[in-house]
Formats: structure tokens, sequence, C-alpha cells
């Protein structure tokens, strides 16, 4: 193989692999259909290995294709990141962050961080996106946001947890207690699982679900969950009514917190919130990132 990939070809490839075809690749990059098809050839002779292979009159990646056409996608984002970093060394006059974050940060962490960073460096805009850590992590990784805020449960694992994270640089922002939430009716709170076997139980997004089950699998029984909402605010009128008891972070209650339900933390439970960038940050996303670690050392 080659010392190195040629970035055009590998556009061409992504283009190949995103379309579905070399004619309509052809067509999103306003190439002639014999250029993409002479790249994709001299790229098959830099890799060593074939990319394409005959599917009747069209063509199909095969594995090494579509594993370096999902590499090529990332790279290009970090070329891109590359270039709006050098747009960005003359300083902090001007410049923009894009940020993707979970709702209960966004509506918690990022709002004092983002004002922080407007009265420090006025120049600089900051674009959100509300994600889910899986959704965030893509949009990372293809270059639609320059930071992605996302959490991962620290004790117990499952199908859901966040295991790829070697290829992002990462800044830990907070670690936050998970809270068993109850109606508030005078009773004392039970900060273990194991008391809660015949509860029923209310559910949060896919991969706080996936926590629930594994912590109450821990505790030696599966959990009897009525209700699935990830709208924290929604799960907390549910469990004030009495229909169902639930887990729920800190970073959720400081959001939102219904005078009609009792938390107490889970001894040992924590969710760890980090801050993710492709390669080493622009200088707009790194002055967002200190102001969300400034912001979650004090909450």
């Amino acid at each position: 193989m080659s010392a190195s990939l040629d970035l055009t070809r590998l556009r061409v490839l992504a283009a190949v692999a995103r379309t579905g075809s070399v004619t309509a690749a052809a067509r999103e990059l306003h190439y002639a259909q014999p250029s993409v098809s002479h790249h994709l050839a001299r790229l098959e002779a830099e890799a060593g290995i074939p990319l394409l292979q005959r599917a009747g009159r069209g063509v199909r990646l095969t594995e090494a294709g579509r594993l370096l056409a999902a590499r090529a996608e990332e790279i290009l984002g970090r070329v891109e990141g590359a270039q709006r970093e050098l747009d960005a060394l003359a300083g902090l006059r001007a410049g923009r962050a894009r940020l993707a974050a979970f709702p209960s940060a966004l509506a918690t962490l990022v709002p004092d961080a983002v004002a922080r960073l407007a009265v420090d460096h006025p120049g600089v805009s900051v674009g959100l996106v509300e994600a889910e850590p899986p959704e965030a992590l893509a949009a990372l990784a293809s270059g639609e946001v320059d930071v992605a805020l996302v959490f991962e449960h620290t004790d117990v694992r499952h199908a859901r947890t966040l295991d790829d994270l070697a290829r992002f640089e990462v800044t830990d922002v907070l670690t936050e207690a998970v809270h068993l939430v109850r109606p508030s009716d005078g009773r004392a709170a039970v900060p273990g699982m194991e008391a809660l076997e015949d509860a029923t139980w209310i559910a949060g997004c896919e991969r706080c679900r996936a926590d629930l089950v594994a912590r109450c699998g821990a505790a030696g029984f599966a959990p009897r969950i009525a209700f699935e909402t990830d709208d924290y605010v929604a799960v907390q009128a549910l469990v004030a009514a009495g229909v169902g008891v639930s887990l729920l972070p800190s970073l959720a209650l400081r959001a939102h917190r219904h005078p009609g339900v009792d938390a107490v933390a889970l001894p040992g439970a924590h969710r760890r919130v980090v801050a993710l960038t492709v390669g080493a940050p622009t200088p707009p996303a790194r002055a967002l990132i200190d102001r969300l670690v400034a912001v979650g050392a004090a909450a």
C-alpha cells in the first residue's frame, strides 16, 4: 500500500459510498464520470486492495471499500477542522464553535458556558445542536460539529455503553450522581435498588433505559417498565403522580425539579460528562470547552 492516500480520491470514494453509484457521485462532485472512475482506479492502486466490484451495470463497495469510505469521511472531517483551525489562528476576534449536547446539559451547563464565552470573546459565535451521545458522536466524526458533549455511566456496563472514545480528544467536564426518584409521600428514601424489585419503573432515553436495566440486573431483578420517555420533566410528573419510580442524573434534576418528588443519590452510581473533539480543538472550540469545564466545576 502507498505511504499516503490522495484526499481528492478519498472524497470521490466517500461520495460513491454516500450516493450509491459512480454516476451520482460524479453529479454530486461536479466531475465527469470518467474522471470519477479514474480517481477510483488510482485509489485502488494506492490502497493495494480492491475497493469496488461489478454489480450488474453498476458497482458496489467491497468490505475494504466500505471500511476506507467510512474512514474517508472521518479524515475529510478532520481536514475541514484543520482548515477552520488555521482560519482561527489569527485570534479569537472572530470564529465559530459548533456544539452538540444532550438535553439536560443544554438546559444547565451550556447556557452559562456560552454566556461566559460571549463576555470573554464577543467575536466568537456558537452553534448548538440537541443530540443524544450516539448522534453527537456521529455529527462530530463527520465534521458537522466541532465539539460533542456526551455522557457515559462509569459504574455499570451495558449494550449502550460508549466504548470507542480513543479516536477523540477527551476533556472531562463533570461527574454527576445518579438519583432514585420517588413520589414525595413522606416515606423514607430508599438508597438501594434491592428494595425496589416490585416497583413500577419509568425509563428514559435508550441509553438511560439500558442503564436502568443493568442496575436492576446487578441488584438481582428485571425492572417492570410501564412508561418510557426521554423528557425528564415528564418523568418527574409521572413519578409525582404516583405511577412509578425512576432514575435521573443530577443535571436533569438541576434543569427541572418537580416539588412532588424526592431524589436520593444511589451509592456509587455516577455519570461522566465529557467534551470530545476530533484532534486538537480549534481556538473557538477550545475556549468553549474551557468554559464548560469551569461551569462543570462550579456545579
